[in-house]
């Protein structure tokens, strides 16, 4: 018998990539058979996606699972939140769809809130407030030529999963994300809709996680799948968590951090709402109660300038960052002066002369500073959700592409002063895998998601 395969795409917004899985009994095998940089535009002054190079990308990655597996399952595409693509009735993108880092929402906060006040927004919805969320983008405006032409919004994960088989929906751990969707019914809010004027019949219909969408339109023997079309969502469905008896929290380590608890049932308090704790929905009608810490963005904006001048590796930043001690001084990484791209030294070396301290030595003592500044962001953050949720944590469980820096592992467990699993380091393509692997009904009887993910993931523990 020929083993299944399936192919997951996860965008990134720094990079994106084609993992290829295939399933050997009690475990998926996997390989990266396509990598790609996501495509940015910087037009008149704003910050675009180039949806249609993301696309002749996707179709590179395609042809080449393709080619490598003609018996190919299905597949299915996740990625970042909250950005979306204005289409016409023909399925034409009007314009690329705007970066989340572009700053044409600056100021929406306010326009917002004197239409409906914040604390009603979240009683409806449970999201976190962050500036670029869709509803902000929503409210700063299209162009009258995009308003004239729209028949549908998508977002980037749910647009592309469409071009592969024509149909519009949006996967509800994405679409929960927009901050339009009721956080109880799990639907388009008509509430939060109607009151900003924000058209329900321009929003496709919200499909659960693990949905038949319909055959590959140029290869109908392939299936396409809505997994969790978020990629933290997919990320948090491959947690290798267990033991039903521990008490455990999960931390989403990329260019951001997503650090939170997985709950069955919504917590709409002032406390959640003023910690900024949000509730992304997930797997199985679960809740990711979390937070959106900043991760590795600064550390990433740092290392891109300096490739400029020299190639950096990853590898010895982090054996550099071993070798010297602490500074001391601690950055606030989730200030909103680090959230724009470009010039992150130089706005970092401004906060250090803001506050009156020495700028590190070095640039392995700005690593390290870094690195330290994001795990005490993580003893934050587990501090509110404990006192927020009542419950104590027992466990950590890292998951993504930063695990990958030991260190931080390490100044993990020092600063929560918890013991942390890392991995699987692509988690989000693991959790893609799965879900397809399980809609299709090949996951062995009586074996769940996790099971699974522990049998395919090498881990790390740090005490």
């Amino acid at each position: 018998m020929v083993a299944p395969t399936y192919l997951a795409f996860d965008l990134g917004a720094s990079s994106s990539r084609a993992i290829l899985g295939t399933l050997d009994g009690d475990r998926m095998d996997m390989e990266e058979i396509y990598r790609f940089t996501t495509p940015i535009l910087e037009e008149n002054g704003h910050l675009y996606w180039d949806i249609e190079g993301m696309w002749r990308e996707i179709q590179a990655g395609f042809n080449e699972a393709i080619t490598l597996t003609p018996t190919l399952c299905s597949v299915s595409v996740d990625s970042w939140a909250v950005d979306y693509v204005p289409i016409d009735a023909h399925g034409i993108p009007l314009r690329n769809p705007y970066c989340y880092r572009d700053r044409r929402t600056e100021g929406m906060f306010d326009v917002a809130f004197r239409t409906m006040p914040a604390s009603r927004i979240y009683e409806h919805t449970g999201i976190q407030f962050l500036s670029f969320n869709t509803l902000y983008q929503l409210i700063a405006g299209e162009d009258e030529a995009v308003r004239e032409g729209l028949d549908v919004y998508l977002t980037i994960a749910d647009y592309f999963n469409y071009r592969f088989c024509g149909k519009p929906v949006i996967e509800l751990s994405m679409a929960s994300t927009t901050q339009m969707v009721d956080v109880y019914a799990k639907e388009w809010s008509g509430s939060v809709m109607d009151a900003f004027g924000i058209n329900k019949a321009n929003w496709p219909p919200i499909a659960q996680p693990g949905t038949w969408l319909g055959p590959v339109t140029e290869r109908p023997s392939v299936m396409s799948i809505a997994t969790c079309s978020h990629d933290t969502g997919s990320a948090i469905a491959a947690v290798p968590a267990t033991d039903e008896e521990e008490s455990w929290a999960y931390i989403s380590c990329g260019t951001w951090s997503l650090m939170g608890v997985e709950r069955k049932d919504a917590l709409i308090t002032k406390a959640s709402r003023e910690g900024g704790f949000t509730h992304e929905a997930g797997l199985d009608g679960t809740i990711r109660f979390l937070k959106n810490l900043s991760g590795l963005w600064v550390l990433q904006e740092c290392v891109r300038e300096w490739s400029e001048a020299e190639r950096i590796d990853w590898g010895e930043l982090e054996a550099e960052a071993r070798q010297v001690a602490s500074q001391g001084e601690l950055i606030e990484l989730d200030n909103p002066r680090f959230l724009p791209r470009g010039q992150m030294e130089e706005r970092v070396r401004a906060y250090y002369q803001e506050n009156g301290w020495r700028f590190p030595e070095s640039r392995a003592q700005l690593v390290r500073t870094i690195l330290e500044s994001i795990a005490a962001s993580y003893r934050r953050c587990l501090d509110e959700l404990q006192k927020i949720t009542g419950e104590s944590i027992d466990r950590l469980y890292m998951v993504g592409g930063g695990t990958q820096n030991q260190l931080l592992c390490e100044l993990t467990a020092q600063a929560t002063g918890l013991p942390v699993t890392a991995g699987p380091v692509e988690a989000t393509a693991l959790g893609n895998l799965l879900i397809q692997a399980r809609t299709l009904g090949h996951l062995p009887a009586g074996v769940t998601i996790r099971e699974m993910a522990v049998k395919s993931s090498e881990l790390r523990f740090y005490e």
